[in-house]
Protein backbone atom coordinates (compact mmCIF):
# COMPACT_ATOMS: atom_id res chain seq x y z
CA UNK A 1 0.00 0.00 0.00
CA UNK A 2 1.22 3.53 -0.76
CA UNK A 3 2.91 5.13 2.24
CA UNK A 4 0.91 8.33 1.73
CA UNK A 5 -2.33 6.46 2.47
CA UNK A 6 -0.85 4.58 5.44
CA UNK A 7 0.52 7.78 6.89
CA UNK A 8 -1.93 10.62 6.07
CA UNK A 9 0.23 13.21 7.84
CA UNK A 10 2.93 12.66 5.22
CA UNK A 11 0.39 13.34 2.46
CA UNK A 12 -0.77 16.61 3.99
CA UNK A 13 2.80 17.68 4.67
CA UNK A 14 3.70 17.10 1.00
CA UNK A 15 0.58 18.92 -0.18
CA UNK A 16 1.34 21.96 1.96
CA UNK A 17 4.95 21.93 0.82
CA UNK A 18 3.90 21.88 -2.86
CA UNK A 19 1.44 24.73 -2.43
CA UNK A 20 3.93 26.82 -0.52
CA UNK A 21 6.43 26.36 -3.33
CA UNK A 22 4.01 27.14 -6.15
CA UNK A 23 2.08 30.08 -4.69
CA UNK A 24 4.96 32.45 -3.92
CA UNK A 25 6.70 31.73 -7.24
CA UNK A 26 3.65 32.88 -9.22
CA UNK A 27 3.20 35.86 -6.94
CA UNK A 28 6.86 36.76 -7.19
CA UNK A 29 6.73 36.63 -11.00
CA UNK A 30 3.80 39.01 -10.95
CA UNK A 31 5.44 41.38 -8.47
CA UNK A 32 8.66 41.42 -10.49
CA UNK A 33 6.84 42.89 -13.49
CA UNK A 34 7.15 46.62 -13.97
CA UNK A 35 3.91 48.33 -12.96
CA UNK A 36 3.05 50.93 -15.60
CA UNK A 37 0.10 53.34 -15.41
CA UNK A 38 -0.94 55.40 -18.47
CA UNK A 39 -3.41 58.27 -18.40
CA UNK A 40 -4.96 57.63 -21.83
CA UNK A 41 -5.83 54.55 -23.84
CA UNK A 42 -3.72 55.80 -26.76
CA UNK A 43 -0.56 55.76 -24.63
CA UNK A 44 -1.59 52.43 -23.11
CA UNK A 45 -1.85 50.94 -26.61
CA UNK A 46 1.72 52.04 -27.37
CA UNK A 47 2.95 50.43 -24.13
CA UNK A 48 1.19 47.17 -25.05
CA UNK A 49 2.81 47.12 -28.48
CA UNK A 50 6.26 47.66 -27.01
CA UNK A 51 6.03 45.60 -23.81
CA UNK A 52 3.23 43.08 -24.33
CA UNK A 53 2.55 41.19 -21.11
CA UNK A 54 6.04 41.71 -19.69
CA UNK A 55 4.67 44.64 -17.70
CA UNK A 56 1.54 45.13 -15.62
CA UNK A 57 -0.02 48.09 -17.41
CA UNK A 58 -3.27 49.99 -17.04
CA UNK A 59 -5.00 53.00 -18.56
CA UNK A 60 -6.89 55.37 -16.28
CA UNK A 61 -9.15 56.71 -19.05
CA UNK A 62 -11.33 54.37 -21.07
CA UNK A 63 -13.30 54.73 -24.32
CA UNK A 64 -15.31 57.94 -24.73
CA UNK A 65 -13.44 59.79 -21.98
CA UNK A 66 -12.40 63.41 -22.53
CA UNK A 67 -8.89 63.85 -21.03
CA UNK A 68 -9.23 67.64 -21.00
CA UNK A 69 -11.98 67.36 -18.38
CA UNK A 70 -10.97 64.14 -16.61
CA UNK A 71 -10.63 64.17 -12.83
CA UNK A 72 -8.79 61.35 -11.10
CA UNK A 73 -10.88 59.09 -8.87
CA UNK A 74 -9.81 57.54 -5.58
CA UNK A 75 -9.15 54.27 -7.45
CA UNK A 76 -6.95 56.17 -9.91
CA UNK A 77 -4.90 57.61 -7.05
CA UNK A 78 -4.34 54.11 -5.71
CA UNK A 79 -3.19 52.96 -9.16
CA UNK A 80 -0.79 55.88 -9.45
CA UNK A 81 0.61 55.31 -5.98
CA UNK A 82 1.28 51.65 -6.81
CA UNK A 83 3.03 52.38 -10.11
CA UNK A 84 6.72 51.99 -10.89
CA UNK A 85 6.38 54.19 -13.96
CA UNK A 86 3.68 56.65 -15.11
CA UNK A 87 3.17 57.84 -18.69
CA UNK A 88 0.99 60.81 -19.62
CA UNK A 89 0.74 63.03 -22.69
CA UNK A 90 1.53 66.39 -21.18
CA UNK A 91 1.23 69.63 -23.17
CA UNK A 92 -1.79 70.37 -20.93
CA UNK A 93 -3.90 67.53 -22.36
CA UNK A 94 -4.66 66.11 -18.90
CA UNK A 95 -5.32 69.59 -17.57
CA UNK A 96 -7.24 68.71 -14.41
CA UNK A 97 -4.68 66.07 -13.38
CA UNK A 98 -1.71 68.42 -13.44
CA UNK A 99 -1.29 68.79 -9.66
CA UNK A 100 -1.67 65.05 -9.04
CA UNK A 101 0.91 64.14 -11.67
CA UNK A 102 3.31 66.77 -10.35
CA UNK A 103 2.93 65.33 -6.86
CA UNK A 104 3.55 61.79 -8.11
CA UNK A 105 6.70 62.90 -9.92
CA UNK A 106 8.37 63.49 -6.55
CA UNK A 107 7.91 59.81 -5.67
CA UNK A 108 8.40 57.88 -8.94
CA UNK A 109 9.23 58.43 -12.63
CA UNK A 110 6.40 60.35 -14.33
CA UNK A 111 7.01 60.80 -18.06
CA UNK A 112 5.19 63.35 -20.26
CA UNK A 113 5.68 61.65 -23.61
CA UNK A 114 4.41 64.58 -25.68
CA UNK A 115 6.88 66.95 -24.07
CA UNK A 116 9.79 64.79 -25.20
CA UNK A 117 9.06 65.88 -28.79
CA UNK A 118 11.09 68.73 -30.37
CA UNK A 119 9.23 72.02 -30.01
CA UNK A 120 9.76 72.87 -33.67
CA UNK A 121 7.65 69.84 -34.63
CA UNK A 122 4.71 70.86 -32.43
CA UNK A 123 1.86 73.18 -33.39
CA UNK A 124 2.05 76.35 -31.35
CA UNK A 125 -1.25 77.72 -30.03
CA UNK A 126 0.11 80.56 -27.90
CA UNK A 127 3.09 81.55 -25.81
CA UNK A 128 4.65 78.31 -24.51
CA UNK A 129 1.44 76.45 -25.40
CA UNK A 130 1.24 73.61 -27.93
CA UNK A 131 -1.46 71.41 -29.43
CA UNK A 132 -1.28 68.14 -27.43
CA UNK A 133 -3.03 65.92 -30.03
CA UNK A 134 0.29 64.69 -31.44
CA UNK A 135 -0.95 61.17 -32.22
CA UNK A 136 -2.71 62.42 -35.35
CA UNK A 137 0.65 62.75 -37.10
CA UNK A 138 1.83 59.15 -37.36
CA UNK A 139 5.47 60.22 -37.80
CA UNK A 140 5.26 62.18 -34.53
CA UNK A 141 3.62 59.26 -32.78
CA UNK A 142 6.52 57.08 -33.87
CA UNK A 143 8.78 59.40 -31.87
CA UNK A 144 6.50 58.97 -28.85
CA UNK A 145 6.70 55.18 -29.24
CA UNK A 146 10.49 55.45 -29.29
CA UNK A 147 10.40 57.51 -26.09
CA UNK A 148 8.12 54.98 -24.36
CA UNK A 149 10.41 52.16 -25.45
CA UNK A 150 13.51 53.97 -24.19
CA UNK A 151 11.90 54.57 -20.80
CA UNK A 152 10.86 50.92 -20.49
CA UNK A 153 14.37 49.82 -21.40
CA UNK A 154 15.85 52.17 -18.80
CA UNK A 155 13.60 50.89 -16.03
CA UNK A 156 13.54 47.21 -17.02
CA UNK A 157 16.93 46.44 -18.51
CA UNK A 158 16.53 42.65 -18.31
CA UNK A 159 13.90 42.79 -21.05
CA UNK A 160 15.71 45.36 -23.20
CA UNK A 161 16.10 43.10 -26.26
CA UNK A 162 12.41 42.20 -26.19
CA UNK A 163 11.41 45.88 -26.11
CA UNK A 164 13.84 46.77 -28.90
CA UNK A 165 12.52 44.03 -31.21
CA UNK A 166 8.86 44.85 -30.51
CA UNK A 167 9.52 48.55 -31.08
CA UNK A 168 11.20 47.85 -34.41
CA UNK A 169 8.26 45.75 -35.59
CA UNK A 170 5.63 48.25 -34.41
CA UNK A 171 7.41 51.19 -36.04
CA UNK A 172 7.24 49.32 -39.36
CA UNK A 173 3.48 48.93 -38.90
CA UNK A 174 3.20 52.66 -38.21
CA UNK A 175 5.19 53.51 -41.34
CA UNK A 176 2.72 51.44 -43.37
CA UNK A 177 -0.16 53.28 -41.67
CA UNK A 178 1.40 56.67 -42.48
CA UNK A 179 1.65 55.82 -46.19
CA UNK A 180 -1.91 54.45 -46.27
CA UNK A 181 -3.36 57.58 -44.61
CA UNK A 182 -1.65 59.86 -47.12
CA UNK A 183 -2.92 57.80 -50.06
CA UNK A 184 -6.52 57.81 -48.78
CA UNK A 185 -6.71 61.52 -47.96
CA UNK A 186 -5.09 62.49 -51.26
CA UNK A 187 -8.19 61.05 -52.97
CA UNK A 188 -10.37 63.90 -51.63
CA UNK A 189 -10.83 66.71 -54.21
CA UNK A 190 -8.95 69.88 -53.29
CA UNK A 191 -12.10 72.04 -52.93
CA UNK A 192 -13.61 69.58 -50.43
CA UNK A 193 -10.58 69.13 -48.18
CA UNK A 194 -12.08 71.06 -45.25
CA UNK A 195 -12.60 69.03 -42.08
CA UNK A 196 -15.15 70.49 -39.64
CA UNK A 197 -15.11 69.05 -36.12
CA UNK A 198 -16.27 69.88 -32.61
CA UNK A 199 -12.87 70.99 -31.34
CA UNK A 200 -9.37 71.43 -32.75
CA UNK A 201 -8.13 67.88 -32.15
CA UNK A 202 -7.03 67.19 -35.73
CA UNK A 203 -4.48 69.93 -36.37
CA UNK A 204 -1.62 67.47 -36.79
CA UNK A 205 -3.71 65.38 -39.17
CA UNK A 206 -4.33 68.43 -41.32
CA UNK A 207 -0.72 69.63 -41.26
CA UNK A 208 0.77 66.23 -42.02
CA UNK A 209 -1.69 65.03 -44.66
CA UNK A 210 -2.93 68.21 -46.32
CA UNK A 211 -6.39 68.91 -44.88
CA UNK A 212 -7.81 72.25 -43.82
CA UNK A 213 -9.23 72.16 -40.30
CA UNK A 214 -11.96 74.08 -38.51
CA UNK A 215 -12.88 73.32 -34.93
CA UNK A 216 -15.97 74.94 -33.43
CA UNK A 217 -14.20 75.02 -30.09
CA UNK A 218 -10.50 75.52 -29.52
CA UNK A 219 -7.72 73.07 -28.68
CA UNK A 220 -9.38 72.24 -25.36
CA UNK A 221 -13.01 71.21 -24.97
CA UNK A 222 -13.17 73.66 -22.07
CA UNK A 223 -13.29 76.46 -24.66
CA UNK A 224 -16.70 78.00 -25.35
CA UNK A 225 -18.28 78.94 -28.66
CA UNK A 226 -20.76 81.66 -29.53
CA UNK A 227 -23.09 82.96 -32.22
CA UNK A 228 -20.31 84.72 -34.11
CA UNK A 229 -18.34 81.46 -34.36
CA UNK A 230 -21.40 79.67 -35.75
CA UNK A 231 -22.21 82.43 -38.25
CA UNK A 232 -18.63 82.54 -39.53
CA UNK A 233 -18.48 78.78 -40.02
CA UNK A 234 -21.88 78.63 -41.73
CA UNK A 235 -20.73 81.33 -44.17
CA UNK A 236 -17.65 79.29 -45.06
CA UNK A 237 -19.60 76.04 -45.37
CA UNK A 238 -22.05 77.58 -47.82
CA UNK A 239 -19.28 79.30 -49.77
CA UNK A 240 -17.30 76.10 -50.20
CA UNK A 241 -20.25 73.69 -50.35
CA UNK A 242 -18.78 71.54 -47.61
CA UNK A 243 -20.68 68.25 -47.43
CA UNK A 244 -20.28 67.06 -43.83
CA UNK A 245 -19.38 67.97 -40.29
CA UNK A 246 -18.00 65.41 -37.86
CA UNK A 247 -18.71 64.81 -34.21
CA UNK A 248 -16.30 63.12 -31.83
CA UNK A 249 -16.82 60.14 -29.55
CA UNK A 250 -15.42 61.89 -26.47
CA UNK A 251 -16.97 65.34 -27.00
CA UNK A 252 -20.51 66.76 -26.79
CA UNK A 253 -22.38 66.92 -30.12
CA UNK A 254 -23.98 70.27 -29.21
CA UNK A 255 -21.52 72.45 -31.23
CA UNK A 256 -21.91 70.34 -34.39
CA UNK A 257 -25.70 70.34 -34.17
CA UNK A 258 -25.68 74.13 -33.80
CA UNK A 259 -23.78 74.41 -37.09
CA UNK A 260 -26.17 72.02 -38.85
CA UNK A 261 -29.14 74.08 -37.63
CA UNK A 262 -27.46 77.29 -38.79
CA UNK A 263 -27.01 75.84 -42.28
CA UNK A 264 -30.60 74.57 -42.36
CA UNK A 265 -31.91 78.06 -41.57
CA UNK A 266 -30.20 79.23 -44.75
CA UNK A 267 -31.55 76.38 -46.87
CA UNK A 268 -28.39 74.26 -46.97
CA UNK A 269 -28.24 70.62 -45.87
CA UNK A 270 -25.03 69.83 -44.02
CA UNK A 271 -24.77 66.13 -43.31
CA UNK A 272 -23.56 64.67 -40.04
CA UNK A 273 -20.52 62.53 -40.72
CA UNK A 274 -19.45 59.55 -38.63
CA UNK A 275 -18.33 60.08 -35.06
CA UNK A 276 -14.56 60.41 -35.14
CA UNK A 277 -12.23 59.22 -32.42
CA UNK A 278 -10.22 62.17 -31.16
CA UNK A 279 -9.01 62.06 -27.54
CA UNK A 280 -10.00 58.44 -26.88
CA UNK A 281 -10.10 55.17 -28.80
CA UNK A 282 -12.88 52.61 -29.19
CA UNK A 283 -13.80 49.74 -26.90
CA UNK A 284 -11.23 47.09 -26.05
CA UNK A 285 -11.43 44.06 -28.33
CA UNK A 286 -12.62 46.07 -31.35
CA UNK A 287 -10.41 47.31 -34.23
CA UNK A 288 -11.05 50.89 -33.07
CA UNK A 289 -9.75 49.92 -29.64
CA UNK A 290 -6.21 50.11 -31.03
CA UNK A 291 -4.32 53.16 -32.28
CA UNK A 292 -3.96 51.79 -35.81
CA UNK A 293 -7.59 50.64 -35.99
CA UNK A 294 -8.85 53.97 -34.62
CA UNK A 295 -6.80 55.92 -37.17
CA UNK A 296 -7.99 53.78 -40.07
CA UNK A 297 -11.63 54.19 -39.00
CA UNK A 298 -11.24 57.98 -38.85
CA UNK A 299 -9.63 58.22 -42.26
CA UNK A 300 -12.24 56.03 -43.94
CA UNK A 301 -15.01 58.11 -42.32
CA UNK A 302 -13.44 61.40 -43.40
CA UNK A 303 -12.98 60.24 -47.00
CA UNK A 304 -16.57 58.98 -47.17
CA UNK A 305 -17.99 62.14 -45.62
CA UNK A 306 -16.03 64.72 -47.66
CA UNK A 307 -16.25 62.93 -51.00
CA UNK A 308 -19.90 62.09 -50.48
CA UNK A 309 -19.21 58.51 -51.53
Amino acid sequence: MCLLFRFPCIYFFCLILCLSCQGPSRERANVDKLRVVCTTGIIYDAVLNVAGDLVNSRSLMGPGVDPHLYKASHADLEELEGADLIFYTGLHLEGKMGDILASQSRLRPVIAVGEALPRDRLISVGKDLYDPHVWFDVSLWQEVVREISAQLQNHDGRNREFYVENTRNYLRELSDLHAWVQLQLDSIPATQRLLLTAHDAFGYLGRSYGLELRGIQGISTQSDFGLSDITSLVDEILDRRVRAIFMETSVSDRPARAIISGCAERGYVLRMGAHLYSDAMGSAGTPEGTYIGMFRFNVRSIVTGLRGS
